[in-house]
C-alpha cells in the first residue's frame, strides 16, 4: 500500500520557566504590536488607494526598530515578528480573494497569545526544543512520540486563555497511509437530541458537555462580575477560574468529537453529510447555545481531513434537500414536518419513520447517487476528501 507524506502538526504541552515565559510574553507583545503597525499601514495605504505588500512592511518593521519608541523590538527574536507579517500578508490575500473579511487588529485581553518560529528561530537536537534568544530547552510532556525521522519545520508557541503553554510542531509525516478499501457508506443526520443519527439506524446521544458544567461556570462568571473592572489580582484570578471551566468543557468536546471521526473513518469508505450553514443557525437565539455546544463545524472539519489523510470520501448534500419530509421507502414527500415531531407514518406507504434516521438514510441515497453518477445536481461546496452533493429541485425544507 503506497504511504502519503503529508504536512501534520503534532501539539504538546510544556512548562516554561520564569525566564522563558517572561522571553515568551515580551515576544508575543511585539508580535501583536508588529501586526498592528502594518495593519494601520496598509490601512492607511489601502484609503489613499496605494498598495503595500509583505516586501514594504518588512522594510517599515526594519525603520521602526531604528526609532527609539520602537526599540525594544530589537530584544526578542525578528522571526516570529517577521511571521506576523507574513501572516497580515495572507489575511490580505483571503480578503481581496473574497475569502474572508478585512483583517482586524490584535487586542491585548482577546487575541490569542501566539509566536511562530521558522528553522531559523529554533533547534531542535535528541528531541529537545530550543527557542531563539533562550539558552535552555523547554520541558515539553511528549504525550506521543514525533514520526521517525521528522524535523519540525515550522514552531508555533502559545497560550490559552486557562494559562496553559502549548507547542505546535509542523512536520512531514510519512507514517500517514490509507487504509484499505471497505464496501461501506454511511449517512449522518447531526441534531441536538441526538448528536448523530446513522442510516444504519444508530443513534449517537449528545453529551452536553456545557450543560455539565454550566451552573460552576455560572457561579465563576457571577463571581468575575462583582470584580472591580481593571488588571486587579481579583479580578485576573476569578477570570483564569472562568477560562479553565471553558477550557475544560472544550477538552472534553473535542476528545468525544476526535473519537467519533475516528470510527466514522475507520469503519465506513463513504460517509455523507448535510451541508449546514452553522454560523446562520446560530443566530437563532433559542438554540445558539445548543448548536455552539454541539460543535457541528468542528466535527465536519475533523471527519474531512481525515477522511483525505486515510483514502476515504465526505460528501456534502445540499441543505436544502429534504432528508426529513422524504419518505425513504416510497420516495413519497410530505407537506410538512415541524421541528417537534420525532417520529412520523408516510401517507405514501404507511411506513413510520424516526425523524433522524429517515434523514440519514435519505442522505445517503442523495450522496451515493451522486458519487455514482453526478447527473442532475449543481455543486455547492468540495470537501477536501470528496465531493458536494447539489441542490435538488424540490421544496425548501421548512423547520
Amino acid at each position: 500500500m503506497a504511504t502519503t507524506c503529508m504536512k501534520r502538526a503534532f501539539k504538546y504541552r510544556f512548562y516554561p520557566t520564569d525566564a522563558q515565559a517572561a522571553e515568551l510574553s515580551r515576544t508575543f507583545g511585539c508580535v501583536r504590536k508588529v501586526y498592528n503597525l502594518a495593519l494601520a499601514a496598509r490601512t492607511e495605504a489601502w484609503v489613499r488607494q496605494e498598495r503595500v505588500n509583505y516586501n514594504a512592511t518588512s522594510a517599515m518593521l526594519t525603520a521602526w526598530k531604528k526609532t527609539e519608541e520602537l526599540a525594544y523590538l530589537n530584544d526578542v527574536s525578528s522571526v516570529p515578528l517577521q511571521q506576523a507579517l507574513r501572516h497580515l500578508q495572507g489575511a490580505f490575500t483571503n480578503f481581496f480573494g473574497k475569502r474572508a473579511k478585512y483583517p482586524r487588529f490584535k487586542s491585548r485581553k482577546k487575541s490569542r497569545r501566539s509566536a511562530e518560529y521558522t528553522t531559523s528561530g529554533f533547534r531542535f537536537r535528541g528531541g529537545r526544543l530550543t527557542l531563539a534568544k533562550m539558552t535552555e530547552p523547554l520541558d515539553i510532556v511528549w504525550s506521543r512520540p514525533l514520526p521517525v525521522g521528522a524535523e519540525p519545520s515550522t514552531v508555533t508557541v502559545s497560550e490559552d486563555a486557562a494559562g496553559r503553554w502549548f507547542i505546535s510542531m509542523l512536520c512531514e509525516d510519512p507514517t500517514v497511509e490509507p487504509l484499505p478499501a471497505k464496501d461501506t457508506a454511511v449517512g449522518v443526520d447531526v441534531g441536538l437530541e441526538h448528536l448523530l443519527a446513522l442510516s444504519s439506524g444508530e443513534k449517537i446521544a449528545n453529551p452536553r458537555h456545557e450543560r455539565r458544567d454550566r451552573a460552576a461556570l455560572a457561579s465563576a462568571q457571577r463571581a468575575l462580575s462583582r470584580k472591580a473592572p481593571g488588571d486587579g489580582a481579583n479580578r485576573a484570578k476569578a477570570r483564569l477560574k472562568v477560562a479553565r471551566i471553558h477550557a475544560r468543557i472544550a477538552d472534553r468536546r473535542r476528545d468525544h468529537l476526535h473519537k467519533l471521526t475516528t470510527r466514522l473513518v475507520r469503519e465506513n469508505q463513504t460517509i455523507v453529510i448535510e451541508d449546514l450553514t452553522v454560523r446562520t443557525m446560530v443566530k437563532n437565539r433559542s438554540l445558539a447555545r445548543a448548536i455552539s455546544d454541539a460543535a457541528w463545524s468542528d466535527f465536519r472539519s475533523m471527519l474531512e481531513y481525515k477522511a483525505s489523510w486515510y483514502g476515504r470520501e465526505v460528501i456534502a448534500v445540499d441543505r436544502f434537500f429534504p432528508s426529513s419530509k422524504l419518505c425513504s421507502h416510497c420516495g413519497k414527500l410530505a407537506k410538512s414536518m415541524p421541528l417537534h415531531v420525532r417520529t412520523w407514518t408516510c401517507e405514501g406507504c404507511g411506513t413510520t419513520h424516526d425523524r433522524d434516521v429517515n434523514a440519514a438514510k435519505n442522505l445517503k441515497a442523495a450522496g451515493l447517487a451522486v458519487s455514482v453518477c453526478g447527473a442532475g445536481v449543481r455543486p455547492q461546496r468540495r470537501t477536501p476528501g470528496g465531493q458536494s452533493a447539489t441542490k435538488q429541485k424540490t421544496p425548501r425544507r421548512k423547520p
